[in-house]
């Protein structure tokens, strides 16, 4: 515990937030043998909902605004995001589908350079190729590509990327409070309509975005109130964390998040990685921290 006090403050709290989340991720898991993955992201978002909407009607935010379809934008990427991310943790041990996530940054950084203009330096343009081979480790592509785990896995982190490159510039025109609730209210009004195209209408290959609407019952509440609350602490901590140091030094320790995600997992029944994945595993984390390190 001593050790832990002399932490900086800003770790500290990413730390937090990553074990936080990672438990988070535990419930999701538990909850997905009751439900469908689209119910589980409803009810993770509308806890959000519940919690920023009485943040604001107890300090009602300032913003400019003038980037609607921006906003709109923001909050179905990270809706789709979070939905593969949450499918992946029902089909996949969770350390797997964490890790994928957490390829977000990577990401990230490419957008940003693209669409933003920003300049990537020569670190992490490798950064970029490493974790990419991090992914290949992960995946483990047969002679017919990825499997359908593996490309809603990317897509969890190209999705993520998406968000976060849009949330730079919405920054100057809304509140942050306003960019959040963006996210998670798409993630409570989507699933609504999703739940009712379900009825009519089935792809299999689209199975991760369709899903009855199941009330749930007895011990399912645990994971749901556990689910959605430790949902929005986890991100409180994350914004508390950059608050307080550089933001460097605070992506760095956010990949702490998989460590716990896989220990956790274990203890759910997942296998232990394989050689080949924790290899992958350790490539995407060092090619994170490398970009970290860039910004």
């Amino acid at each position: 515990m001593k050790h832990i006090k002399e932490l900086n403050s800003g770790v500290k709290y990413m730390l937090i937030a990553s074990l936080l989340f990672a438990v988070m991720g535990a419930f999701a898991k538990l909850a997905s043998e009751h439900m469908s993955s689209l119910e589980v992201v409803f009810f993770r978002n509308i806890f959000g909902v519940i919690f920023i909407g009485y943040a604001l009607y107890k300090s009602p935010m300032k913003s400019r605004g003038g980037k609607p379809y921006l906003l709109f934008f923001r909050g179905l990427m990270g809706f789709l995001s979070l939905l593969a991310y949450f499918y992946n943790i029902a089909n996949i041990s969770l350390g797997d589908a964490v890790t994928y996530s957490k390829t977000a940054p990577i990401f990230t950084a490419i957008f940003a350079w693209f669409f933003l203009n920003e300049k990537l330096s020569l670190n992490a343009w490798i950064a970029v190729f490493i974790g990419f081979c991090g992914i290949v480790l992960i995946a483990q592509p047969s002679g017919i590509g990825f499997s359908k785990y593996d490309m809603l896995g990317i897509f969890s982190g190209v999705g993520a990327a998406l968000a976060y490159t849009s949330i730079r510039e919405l920054k100057e025109y809304y509140d942050t409070r306003m960019i959040v609730l963006s996210f998670t209210f798409v993630g409570t009004v989507a699933p609504i309509l999703l739940f009712i195209i379900s009825k009519y209408f089935y792809i299999s290959a689209l199975d991760f975005m369709l899903g009855e609407f199941v009330l749930p019952s007895g011990v399912v509440w645990v994971y749901i109130v556990g689910l959605g609350t430790l949902g929005t602490l986890s991100q409180y901590f994350m914004t508390k964390a950059y608050g307080e140091t550089k933001a460097g030094i605070v992506g760095a320790v956010s990949y702490t998040n998989i460590v716990f995600a896989i220990f956790i997992g274990v203890v759910l029944g997942d296998a232990y990685p394989s050689v080949v994945s924790a290899c992958g595993i350790a490539l995407i984390v060092s090619a994170g921290i490398m970009v970290a390190k860039s910004k």
